[in-house]
Formats: structure tokens, C-alpha cells, sequence
């Protein structure tokens, strides 16, 4: 049984991060590197291998805001912040815990979206867009129904108003397309293989040297 049959033999209404982002892994779609601790000295052991600076996020089904919740702490340095982010996580949370995931720091200039929704009519619609908080504010978005065609994701990432960003920018090489269009087509991919699947968020969708890389995820269940 897999990790979606599981959540929804469980009665989850949603994957954690950590179990959305192995979701999409398995379909191909890059993820950002990381590791879900049961202890702060797994945590610690977690991050040396990984290398810092880390990220400490909260991490269970039941919690799919942790920004506002404040279950989050960036830009960790040393081993002694780890522990401390680690406690101080641990303090603030009501619920139980999956654990606490613990991933590499990213930094990039564009950041990009890619989410599916499951319409009445037409099934699994895979989104396109604009990441981070642009994706609420412009709503500069593009959509397909599943399965997707190559022609059809290139055709997507052309139509958002904000397409001219992955070409090159502020120094840094334009976006892989072949790459992003393979992303879009795997998330049509999980929609059709996984009727349970009611929405799949991946935001922000990084750009790092032109590569992408998925920092957040959410798959709602049906």
C-alpha cells in the first residue's frame, strides 16, 4: 500500500509536506533535499548531512499553514541553532507531530507554481503561475485538463502575462522548459492515477542556476 492509500485508509484529509514531497519524487519532479527527525539529535545529524544553512518546518497532515502558524525557522547556521530551533518547534505545536523536517536553505531570484485541481466536470486540471505570495496577489495563471502533452506545457508556461521571467534574469540562465514541462505533465500524471487526489500545491517552485527545485508541497484527499 502506498502513501496515498495509506492517508486515505487513515481518514487524512491531506499529506504532510514531507509525505507530498515524496509523492512527487517519485514522479520525478525535483524536491528540495531534506529529512523528517524524530529527535533533536536526529535533527542534528540530519542537517550536518545535509549542510547548512538548514530550514526547521513542523511537519504533520494536520498542518498545512505553518508560516502562519509559526512553525517555521529559516536560516539555521550551526548545530547549536538546530537544537534550539528543534525545542522551540516542539514548544509552540498542539498536535502531534509526523516530525520535524528539517531541509536545505534555498535562495533564488523567481519562484514559480504548479497545482491540480480536480473539476467536476473535466477531472484533474493541472495550474501553472506566478510563486510565493504572487500566486494569491496577480492570479497569473494558466490551465490544462490531464493528461498533458509536451505541446500542451509549453504552450502553458507561455500564456501567464509574467512568462519573459524564465527567460534570463538578473544574471542567471534562462529556466529549463523541457524540465518544467515534465513537471506539469508528472502532476496531470498524479491526478490520473489517484482519483483520492483533490489538489496537489507546489509553491514555491524554486529557480535556482535555471534548475527548479519544489520547497513546499500539499496534496489535498478527496
Amino acid at each position: 500500500m502506498n502513501i496515498i492509500e495509506e492517508a486515505v485508509e487513515k481518514g487524512q484529509k491531506t499529506l504532510s509536506e514531507y509525505q507530498s514531497k515524496k509523492i512527487l519524487a517519485s514522479y520525478e519532479i525535483p524536491t528540495v533535499k531534506e529529512g523528517l527527525a524524530a529527535s533533536k539529535e536526529e535533527a542534528v545529524a540530519i542537517a550536518r548531512e545535509i549542510g547548512f544553512p538548514v530550514v526547521l518546518k513542523g511537519c504533520a497532515p494536520e498542518i498545512t499553514h505553518k508560516t502562519e502558524l509559526n512553525l517555521i525557522k529559516l536560516s539555521i547556521r550551526d548545530e547549536a541553532e538546530v537544537a534550539s530551533a528543534y525545542e522551540w518547534i516542539q514548544a509552540k505545536v498542539d498536535t502531534a507531530l509526523e516530525g520535524i523536517l528539517i531541509q536545505k536553505m534555498i535562495k533564488a531570484s523567481r519562484e514559480l507554481a504548479i497545482g491540480l485541481i480536480r473539476d467536476p466536470q473535466f477531472g484533474p486540471c493541472v495550474m501553472f503561475g506566478l510563486g510565493g505570495i504572487m500566486t494569491e496577489i496577480l492570479k497569473d495563471v494558466s490551465f490544462r485538463v490531464a493528461p498533458l502533452e509536451p505541446r500542451d506545457a509549453r504552450e502553458m508556461v507561455g500564456e501567464i502575462k509574467a512568462h519573459k521571467i524564465l527567460e534570463a534574469f538578473r544574471g542567471e540562465g534562462p529556466v529549463d522548459l523541457d524540465l518544467l514541462g515534465n513537471c506539469l505533465i508528472s502532476v496531470g500524471k498524479i491526478g490520473l492515477d489517484y482519483e483520492q487526489v483533490k489538489e496537489i500545491d507546489i509553491n514555491p517552485l524554486m529557480v535556482t542556476e535555471g534548475k527548479l527545485v519544489a520547497v513546499d508541497a500539499l496534496v489535498v484527499l478527496q
